[in-house]
């Protein structure tokens, strides 16, 4: 019925009664707010965000005689569990005792109990990728995360930008009624959108999570994070309050979270993704951890190894014709090992154990929350321990310094010695040795980093829902992916595929649903993900079937200066396994089926052109310091007006292998000054540019292992000065952490003047941040000064101007 009435002003105002249609057999249920009287439904809830519905109502020229409707908003199916998706970090498949290893983590066991154990379960050999497949049900070089993003490249399987075609699984449950929050870290925003200047749309917060609190990149330090943010907002909490650490904030924050969401809305799902930092470096427990598994590992990692088998074998997460291989050439044995190597060692992997159970403490207290709420039956818990293998970026030795593994330089054991009883505290960012690595990884071989074998990508995970699985203890040996977790959530819920998001088409989701395996009568079902492909760096494997083609890695994965083959596609040697046969990769059967191995090999082939796996790259370092977009890209010249900063190192001016020049303009006020002009980086890896007890200072902290320092011989007096560093590489040498002058001056003229014999090469501590008139993180050096050491005087800009790099002008493979 259309009828028109004449209102003031002679304005014509056309009324309607309008009727809604309901939808498609798909459609899904919109919710009003309460009281209003009808409820719609959605004509396709594969297209988000829902056009705006009709009114729902009548109007009539009274309102006595019309009848109220309030919008309706998309909700989430009834009955839709909570989900609560935790992944840890660098944790090889044999370190927890839930999958054998002899490190106590009874959260991840207590899911496992309640729910499912699986033990074919894969990753991607690093964390971005890994990460991005978890949030987006999609191969990783399909959204752009070939490789971590801060090796990313100009192709489109590496540019670290998940598409809008590419929707995450957050975004889909957000806008099908969904709380949605993410707890922990980010390894997804491109490093250079990390900046007070955004863009904002790929940090998470754009990526579909209504709350993030977390860090952003591959680590932090647990005791000072240098890059933790809430929403996009950076945050300093440590400040001020000694023993404070991260892992137990941030459970803390999502408990609060949790119990918040009950009281306020306990009829609204959510979704929580929680990614603590543990296990990867630096291994950051507090000290009562610690103590607890002080002499636990003693006997060396042999033996630990063979122990952590025979449990595998007990609890049935190995099949019963798996092998352990033999102990690799490459990596010494215990009893060859000095007695100050084996307590260095078997200090490092007492730390390192203590932060993975200090971990999964806290993970328990989140689950806790969940329980107390008594939400925890209705509560899909997926448990991933490990984004891939353990890390061998301790290399041989282990390491108090991560930064030293990326700055390719190895610490020798007297060095690391008088850091043994600081071993985990504020003074190390430690890693352990590599032999303790290949153990935790046990039964499978290699390591992080490395693709092409299971002990890169192989990690046990453990699913529970005590709804919908009622094998309770169950274990599941299906072959699946980091990428079929998406569909399973979407399936579980009942929340269709999208096809259109925010008004952009959707590539298809590659996952594939393991809901079939959640009841006891498909616990020995087929697998359904026949062929899975994985690379690395140009590690490569290809899974079919139940056979398995992978590269033989050319190079170790702890040395950082080793040669990767020239000819990324022909030059590598490849294996073959029959996994049904020979579950753990120790029998290669290339020499015996040729016919097979070169199928598979051309079925990689197929995948990767089909994936965005093209073109193979095997360069690693040298991608560290390659030319990316960004507001830093291309740019000279930078100039700050103080205090301020804390900006990323992929934003700020890198001062490495390269002339420089700083220049600080200066106020001195009566009575003197103090205080830090700029600094980058911190404790284990900088720069910093201060005055002390009024003398400019100009220090390089390298790795702490030496530093080089810059001292004018007198204070400043009160006035305006202008302070300038420059640094003038040698001619020759390497192109990267190339030696060279520097020269400290004081209104033009010279008050200090050395030889620097070398500088870092690739990076300066990554979780620090260039800070301007303050250092909001670490000192580059305690002795001279505690953060954050403002500046006391006026700091009226500073202005660093960078020369002529001494990289090759060619780009970096």
């Amino acid at each position: 019925m259309r009828f028109a009435i004449r209102l003031a002003g002679s304005l014509a105002v056309t009324l309607a009664t309008l009727v809604l249609a309901t939808g498609a057999a798909d459609a899904q249920q919109l919710r009003g707010t309460p009281g209003s009287p009808t409820a719609v439904e959605f004509p396709d809830s594969r297209v988000l965000p829902q056009s705006p519905a009709p009114f729902a109502g009548t109007i009539n020229p009274s309102a006595r005689d019309s009848t109220p409707a309030w919008p309706p908003t998309l909700g989430a199916p009834e009955n839709a569990p909570n989900v609560l998706l935790i992944i840890t970090d660098d944790v090889g498949f044999g370190a927890p005792s839930t999958f054998g290893g002899i490190i106590e983590t009874p959260a991840l066991e207590r899911v496992a109990q309640t729910g499912l154990r699986y033990t074919q379960f894969h990753t991607t050999a690093l964390c971005s990728p890994t990460r991005a497949s978890l949030l987006t049900g999609r191969n990783p070089h399909s959204v752009g995360f070939g490789a971590v993003a801060e090796l990313s490249t100009g192709y489109p399987g590496y540019n670290a930008i998940i598409g809008a075609d590419t929707a995450t699984i957050t975004e889909t449950l957000r806008q099908n009624g969904y709380s949605t929050a993410w707890f922990g870290k980010n390894h997804n925003t491109p490093p250079w959108e990390i900046s007070p200047a955004g863009p904002f749309d790929r940090w998470p917060t754009g990526l579909g999570f209504d709350l993030f609190y977390g860090f952003m990149g591959g680590e932090t330090n647990q005791w000072e994070p240098g890059n933790l943010y809430r929403n996009t907002t950076r945050i300093l909490p440590f400040e001020g309050r000694p023993g404070w650490n991260l892992t137990t904030a941030m459970a803390d924050e999502a408990i609060a979270h949790i119990r918040q969401l009950h009281e306020v809305a306990p009829g609204r799902p959510w979704f929580i993704h929680y990614a603590p930092g543990g296990a990867h470096a630096p291994h950051h427990p507090t000290p009562e951890w610690i103590a607890r598994f002080r002499g636990r590992f003693d006997e060396g990692w042999e033996v630990i190894r063979e122990r952590i088998f025979a449990n595998q074998r007990r609890l049935g997460v190995l099949p019963p014709n798996a092998v352990l291989p033999p102990w690799p050439d490459t990596l010494p044995r215990w009893a060859s090992l000095s007695a100050d190597e084996r307590r260095l060692y078997a200090r490092q992997a007492e730390v390192f154990a203590a932060y993975l159970a200090y971990t999964d403490h806290e993970i328990g207290r989140v689950i806790q929350a969940v329980r107390d709420a008594g939400q925890i039956d209705n509560t899909l818990v997926i448990y991933i321990s490990g984004d891939n293998g353990g890390s061998a970026e301790g290399q041989m030795h282990g390491t108090p310094n991560e930064f030293a593994f990326f700055n390719g330089v190895e610490i020798p054991v007297e060095q690391q010695l008088p850091f043994i009883d600081e071993w985990g505290g504020e003074r190390t960012y430690p890693n352990l040795a590599v032999g303790w690595t290949w153990a935790f990884g046990t039964p499978y071989q290699w390591t992080k980093q490395v693709a092409s074998h299971f002990g890169g990508t192989r990690n046990g995970m453990a699913i529970s829902w005590p709804r919908r699985i009622a094998d309770r203890g169950g274990v599941r040996h299906q072959f699946h992916h980091v990428l079929d977790i998406a569909p399973t959530i979407l399936e579980a819920i009942g929340i269709p595929e999208p096809r259109s998001v925010n008004g952009v088409a959707q590539r298809p989701i590659e996952g594939i649903s393991m809901l079939y395996t959640f009841g006891a009568a498909n616990a020995g079902a087929p697998s359904r993900r026949r062929t899975q492909h994985f690379e690395m760096l140009a590690h490569r494997g290809i899974y079919h079937d139940g056979w398995y083609a992978n590269t033989t890695p050319p190079t170790l994965p702890w040395q950082s200066s080793g040669h990767a083959p020239e000819d990324v596609v022909n030059g590598y040697a490849w294996e073959l396994y029959n996994l049904a046969e020979d579950p753990t990769q120790s029998r290669n059967l290339a020499a015996q089926y040729p016919d097979r191995l070169r199928d598979l090999q051309q079925l990689f082939l197929i995948e990767a052109a089909r994936y965005q796996v093209l073109p193979l790259d095997n360069s690693s370092l040298p991608r560290l310091i390659a030319q990316r977009p960004g507001p830093s890209a291309g740019r000279q010249e930078f100039v700050y007006r103080g205090p301020g900063g804390g900006l990323q190192a992929s934003v700020a001016p890198s001062l490495l292998n390269r002339a420089y020049r700083l220049v600080a303009e200066i106020e001195v006020p009566a009575g003197g000054a103090n205080g830090v002009i700029a600094t980058h980086g911190g404790r284990f890896a900088g720069w910093g540019f201060y005055l002390l007890e009024g003398r400019p200072v100009f220090t390089w902290n390298l790795l702490d292992l030496e530093r080089a320092r810059w001292e004018a011989p007198g204070a400043l007096p009160p006035g305006r000065h202008s302070i300038a560093f420059e640094f003038q590489p040698d001619a020759s040498g390497a192109p990267v952490g190339r030696g060279g002058i520097g020269i400290l001056s004081v209104n033009g003229q010279v008050v200090s003047q050395q030889t620097m014999a070398r500088t870092l090469p690739f990076a300066v501590q990554s979780d620090e941040t260039f800070d301007i008139g303050l250092d909001t993180g670490s000192s580059v050096d305690d002795r001279d000064y505690r953060t954050p050491f403002p500046f006391t005087g006026r700091l009226e800009r500073i202005v660093v101007t960078l020369g002529e790099s001494t990289l090759p002008r060619s780009p970096a493979r």
